[in-house]
């Protein structure tokens, strides 16, 4: 159980951890090809300065500031900044549509946006007139404006240095005025289905969950984390708040595209990631695979029968011995140690959290020797709630709650959740805060789930997306399309539909890189425009779903699929921010496929 906080806000620990490490490393990051490093007290020097410049602009308390950026240092130090000036800070999505966007900016009233680039900056520009509440555009980099609505990093922070020289406790007088109860965070929800709602973070659901991953002692300030999932998601924002608790040097870099070459370079000893990163991870490692000669992948599937085996012995309590030991040994020395090397070869364990993480995908990654502790969380809850622990690891669940998290299933089995890192409500919007939160303070979360003997809780669906068949039989789609997108390298993406019809069929669309190297290794054209009309590639993914239905009863089985002519993407609007499936926006679009499917 933990006790009371030790702190009185995120301001009141960013500063005790200034003043206990000022000369340990804080933040590295990369700029122009070379990485570069702040300590506790150079980051603190650079918040302040910028909480100042803030504070220039007349806030007042809880006063909204936005984001809108990649995941970057200047990404952390804005976001402390807006929490000492005493305002909350409101996240966007960097690759976001305008009208999130403008949405977001209206519904929240921000006052100031930060912003990557001037490319960012003139699309906000651009909507000034639609945003009354907003004063100021503020660019990360490359901008050369000094004065106006749009304005440079460098030329913010000026403005602030002279506010300061009038105001010289105005800083200490703001972080000090924030308090537990105080908005901190304004976090709109993805929408998977309904219009984006802003959740309302407060500073002690910051602490809540920095206090909780502390007492679970997974990390040390010895240890280096990897950040680049988006920060204006709650998964990320949690892996912030606890590298300021536990003093944990951290890496930030969001580009996704240099994520293997980052690792290699960094060298950290813990990263967290999405289920998505996870599998296209795996599938790379397997492709690579594929080209070696006949003798190589012979001894690469003997090691990972040899670490699967290990897998087995490790999730029943035990360790492995005698012979198994020895072969463990030496199948590490000639396949699975070079293969961590690529992920810097220091990785302790990855966490995964954001969507259900395939069990397959878990043995893969531990029959190599790298663990990986799914969490269970939502924007609502502040993210983490439940996670696996080192030492009480059970694959197919996100774990045991969090200390002082309470968990339980409702009648109909929804999971309600109870602690102080849940949220204080959406904002303006008391009838969609009365539908989730009880008055005892349980969060229905919308999904479905149980609680095994051992305290593990193991996520089965989402109650909105849950499928009730013509003939009575309720489905967790979630199960199938994760399944199929964990096992098929060559599915994008699997929407399961059968509401009211008589049986379920399937929409798939293609990776299309995947597939296309499975067609010219298999002498079919690659053309991408045609892909999903060759019958070849057509019966190499109904293989693969054949292959699913053998771990899954009658009624859940795909009776027929479609392949889909392009994927799921945020500009078609068939994806939320955090690419998520809109799975209505999907059906609705290809309504009359799926009427086609249920024909004679």
């Amino acid at each position: 159980m933990l006790t009371a906080s030790s702190f009185r806000s995120v301001p009141d620990m960013w500063h005790h951890r200034i003043g206990s490490t000022p000369d340990a490393e804080a933040l590295r990051y990369r700029d122009k090809g070379a990485w570069h490093s702040l300590t506790w007290g150079q980051a603190g020097k650079q918040v302040k300065a910028l909480s100042q410049a803030l504070l220039s602009e007349g806030l007042s308390p809880a006063d909204r500031v936005c984001i809108r950026a990649k995941t970057s240092h200047h990404w952390v130090l804005a976001d402390l900044a807006i929490l000492c000036s005493g305002a909350a800070t409101t996240t966007i999505y960097p690759n976001a549509p305008d009208a999130d966007t403008r949405f977001i900016l209206q519904d929240s009233g921000s006052k100031v946006i930060f912003v990557d680039d001037p490319v960012q900056a003139a699309r906000i520009e651009a909507m000034q007139g639609e945003l009354p509440d907003l004063q100021k555009v503020v660019v990360f980099g490359n901008e050369k404006r000094r004065k106006g609505f749009v304005v440079s990093l460098e030329a913010f922070v000026e403005q602030g240095r002279d506010w300061a020289a009038q105001h010289p406790e105005g800083y200490t007088e703001a972080r000090k005025s924030v308090g537990p109860d105080s908005l901190a965070t304004l976090m709109y929800t993805s929408g998977t289905t309904d219009r984006p709602k802003g959740v309302m973070l407060t500073h002690d659901t910051w602490l809540y969950k920095a206090e909780a991953i502390d007492a679970l002692g997974f990390m040390t300030p010895v240890d280096v984390q990897f950040l680049f999932l988006p920060l204006s998601h709650v998964f990320a924002k949690v892996l912030e708040m606890s590298f300021i608790r536990l003093g944990i040097p951290t890496v930030v870099d969001g580009d996704v595209d240099e994520l293997m070459h980052n690792l290699a370079d960094a060298r950290p000893t813990w990263l967290a990631a999405v289920p998505r990163i996870f599998d296209k991870a795996r599938d790379r490692i397997l492709e690579h695979v594929a080209t070696l000669p006949l003798p190589k992948r012979k001894v690469f599937h003997w090691a990972m029968d040899v670490g699967r085996r290990a897998s087995a012995k490790r999730q029943q309590g035990r360790s492995p011995r005698g012979f198994l030991k020895a072969k463990l040994a030496l199948a590490d020395r000639l396949v699975l140690r070079e293969i961590r090397e690529r992920f810097g070869g220091r990785i302790r364990f990855m966490i995964s959290g954001g969507a259900p993480l395939s069990r397959d995908v878990a043995e893969f990654f531990d029959a190599l020797g790298i663990l990986i502790l799914e969490g269970y969380g939502l924007t609502e809850s502040g993210a983490a709630s439940c996670v696996n622990r080192l030492d009480d690891v059970r694959f197919g669940t996100v774990g045991k709650p969090l200390p002082d998290c309470e968990v339980r299933i409702d009648d109909d089995g929804e999971i309600l959740i109870r602690s102080r890192g849940v949220m204080q409500g959406y904002w303006r919007n008391d009838d969609e805060t009365q539908r989730v939160l009880t008055d005892d303070g349980w969060l229905h979360t919308g999904d479905l789930g149980v609680v095994h003997h051992t305290g593990h809780v193991e996520i089965t669906g989402r109650k909105k997306e849950l499928i009730v068949t013509a003939g009575g039989k309720n489905i967790a789609p979630a199960h199938f399309e994760e399944l199929l997108r964990s096992r098929c390298p060559y599915v994008s993406h699997a929407v399961l539909h059968g509401d009211r019809r008589p049986y379920c069929v399937a929409l798939i669309t293609l990776d299309v890189e995947s597939t296309r190297r499975w067609a010219r290794d298999h002498k079919v054209s690659d053309d991408p425009a045609t892909l999903h009309t060759r019958p070849e590639i057509r019966e190499l993914v109904q293989d693969y779903v054949d292959a699913i239905h053998r771990d899954l009863p009658p009624w859940e089985h795909a009776q027929r699929v479609a392949v889909l002519d392009g994927d799921f993407t945020l500009e078609n609007g068939m994806l939320t921010p955090s690419l998520k499936v809109k799975r209505r926006v999907v059906e609705a679009r290809y309504a009359d496929r799926l009427d086609s499917m249920y024909g004679a």
